[in-house]
């Protein structure tokens, strides 16, 4: 069965880094940083539940598709 993957951008031009993004990331693909900010652990966690763009009071944050891979 193929996993989906997806790419998490986060525009830190607008981001008030309140942590709303980070408190609601099931899988922790997003994580506090240094002082607050966003920060994304590890890409291919995201299960693209798109819980972080749809909480963000800053629009700061797009979740995309990327490349399929197929797991054996």
């Amino acid at each position: 069965m193929a996993k989906k993957l997806f790419s998490v951008d986060i525009d830190y031009d607008s981001c008030k880094s309140c942590g709303i993004c980070y408190w609601v990331c099931p899988t922790h693909t997003i994580v506090e940083g240094e002082l607050q900010a966003p920060k994304i652990s590890d890409m291919d966690k995201c299960i693209g539940c798109m819980q972080c763009v749809n909480l963000c009071p800053d629009f700061a944050i797009e979740v995309t598709p990327r490349k399929v891979v197929e797991k054996k």
